[in-house]
């Protein structure tokens, strides 16, 4: 893939020990990597690194959390967890 995912994308992992988990990406690192979190294990404080060809994205985005995080306002873990908790059901 050669195209940056957007701030509050939801994601599922593809790769590792965390396959099939739901994420929310945080920040785009480079063209390779961004980082993701998910609000549970995963919290803001240590966001996980992944790459973006080990991600799939779910065609969704978070908008309310994707504009604090443009805007760089807080944004609680809280928040992420319930946030990608209705997308799964």
């Amino acid at each position: 893939m050669d195209y940056q995912l957007s701030l509050g994308s939801v994601v599922v992992s593809t790769q590792g020990r965390d396959e099939g988990r739901l994420y929310l990406v945080s920040e785009n690192i480079d063209k390779d990597y961004v980082l993701v979190v998910d609000g549970d294990i995963r919290k803001f404080a240590n966001p996980k690194k992944k790459r973006i060809k080990h991600l799939k994205a779910m065609g969704e985005v978070c908008d309310t959390i994707a504009d604090k995080l443009k805007t760089q306002k807080k944004v609680f873990d809280a928040e992420v967890y319930s946030a990608l908790k209705t997308i799964i059901k």
